[in-house]
């Protein structure tokens, strides 16, 4: 006897990623894909992102939160602990990774980056988890600076995938598309023996995913602002309150000088009943730079406070690996004198190799500068109206300096919002540069769920 069967797409994805897991364990070790022709790793690989692209999308979680948003957040991160427990990752394990966390509204890749640069310029292995990612969604989980390869990313996906298939309890029982790649970050962490773990909030922070971190080394929050309204709250005190959840007792937790005052007001509420220190950054023009000039490796002096938290935090992070008395923050000689009882941590000296991963630091998307023939790319991203603002501050500023003076040129603005964002606040404050020409574009360039898809799916 014989009979048809009738199979989704994910379903035969999964018998597909099945077989070709049960073909890779035929050799020993990540590397084993070497054995394989670029051909094969770039298909395997290809369905290894159309399979992950069949998860539940950001959007589409987002819409369930806005339905009952209080019951889902408050099971986020209890179902990611079950999420890791079926692919073998215990809590326990979780608190040997050696974690920088890091929120706020904007600002927080950026921050990452610095982190990591500095690190593994001191000579650490590094692992950096964040989103969204620009073109390819391996960008998301980084070893020491660089995306994990194809044939890495795949074999650890299918472990991950199948894992969790065969323990689900329903047919709806996978996790959403973030809160897969959180697990798998953390996995992967884990099995590359990463000296220390970067790691981004996807939204808010007390009902991220990766707030599943019980034991962080230290958390840092960037500056505030109304974004994400329909899941984290209307108000700036709201927001805050979600950020914070990240504190953890005992932990210190480090901030930018926050311009808006009930989110610094919230901060320091949050952090007496989490019972963590909180410290403000100082200037980054107020560190010891010696003979050498300030200069980033990301444009725009909106990356100032970026840079001077990711100094304190990375300072914290060695110090506590180095035995040193993490209990002894240094705070400057007189506290924040907008807010009482609360300290300024104290600028320090910084060495050759601090400048360096302060230079070398890359974050692709912002403030970025790309020249391609005749065209010259001016690309960045705003979420908030005070971002935009900076955008086109950059814009205006680096523009200049990029336009021949005997030449006609033409400026084109190319134009994409996401999610509840209100676009025509956005474009009025474009007005200043002057476009004579602008391209709307949609979230959708492709019918197919290609690898090429992977690009648009954000958090």
């Amino acid at each position: 006897m014989f009979g048809f069967v009738r199979l989704s797409y994910c379903q035969w994805r999964w018998i597909r990623g099945t077989l070709n897991m049960a073909f890779l364990h035929d050799y020993v070790g990540v590397r084993a894909f070497s054995k394989l022709s670029q051909a094969d790793v770039d298909q395997q690989y290809e369905e290894a992102v159309q399979t992950l692209n069949c998860l539940q999308s950001n959007a589409a979680t987002l819409q369930r939160v806005r339905q009952d948003r209080g019951m889902l957040l408050s099971q986020n991160v209890p179902s990611t602990e079950r999420f890791l427990k079926r692919v073998g990752v215990s809590l326990d394990d979780i608190d040997k990774l050696c974690v920088i966390h890091i929120a706020g509204t904007k600002g927080k890749g950026s921050t990452c980056a610095f982190i990591e640069s500095i690190l593994r310029e001191h000579g650490y292995r590094t692992g950096f988890y964040s989103s969204p990612h620009l073109v390819a969604v391996r960008e998301r989980i980084r070893i020491n600076g660089q995306p994990i390869p194809k044939e890495d990313f795949t074999k650890h996906f299918w472990d991950v995938y199948n894992n969790l298939v065969a323990e689900k309890e329903s047919e709806d029982d996978m996790p959403a598309y973030f809160k897969f790649l959180t697990v798998l970050a953390l996995k992967v962490f884990l099995r590359e023996e990463v000296d220390v773990a970067v790691l981004e909030v996807g939204i808010g922070g007390e009902y991220d995913c990766t707030n599943i971190v019980r034991k962080p080394v230290v958390c840092g929050v960037t500056t505030l602002d109304l974004d994400h309204t329909s899941v984290l709250g209307k108000t700036i005190e709201s927001i805050a309150w979600q950020k914070a959840g990240i504190m953890k007792p005992g932990v210190p937790i480090f901030t930018v000088d926050q311009q808006l005052r009930p989110a610094m007001s919230v901060l320091i509420e949050r952090a007496k009943e989490k019972k963590c220190r909180l410290f403000v950054v100082p200037p980054l023009e107020s560190y010891g730079w010696g003979t050498q000039p300030l200069q980033l490796g990301l444009a725009g002096s909106v990356q100032y406070g970026n840079a001077s938290l990711a100094l304190q935090l990375s300072q914290y992070w060695i110090s506590s690996q180095l035995k040193e008395s993490s209990t002894n923050i240094r705070s400057a000689s007189t506290p924040s004198s907008s807010y009482e009882g609360l300290k300024v941590a104290a600028p320090f000296t910084l060495s050759d190799v601090e400048l360096c991963g302060l230079k070398s630091a890359v974050w692709p998307g912002r403030s970025q500068v790309m020249s391609c023939g005749p065209f010259t790319y001016f690309i960045d991203g705003a979420h908030t109206i005070t971002s935009m603002q900076a955008c086109v501050n950059w814009f205006l500023k680096t523009a200049s300096h990029h336009t021949p003076h005997d030449a006609k040129v033409y400026r084109v603005l190319i134009f994409n919002t996401t999610g509840d964002r209100d676009p025509e606040s956005f474009l009025q404050l474009l007005a200043p540069c002057n476009f004579d020409l602008a391209v709307f574009t949609t979230n959708l360039v492709t019918t197919s769920m290609s690898a090429s898809s992977g690009k648009f799916f954000c958090q």
